[in-house]
């Protein structure tokens, strides 16, 4: 089974794909580092809500979505 972190990995990673942002772009528009951004794409650390929050709105979705196993 998926832990919560992957699933939110994954869906950052689709969002920020189907968005054509690097993570690079994606930690500037949400202002955080950009290594955070791939250690959280990989599940490596648990982001806080606040940080989700911001990663969503710079991704453009609802933040609900990054919590959906797909």
């Amino acid at each position: 089974a998926k832990s919560e972190r992957e699933i939110i990995g994954k869906a950052v990673l689709r969002y920020r794909r189907r968005a054509g942002l690097s993570q690079e772009a994606l930690a500037e528009k949400a202002d955080i580092h950009p290594n955070y951004v791939g250690r959280i794409e990989r599940g490596e650390c648990s982001a806080t809500i606040t940080i989700l929050l911001r990663i969503a709105k710079a991704l453009g979705v609802r933040p609900y979505k990054l919590f959906l196993k797909l």
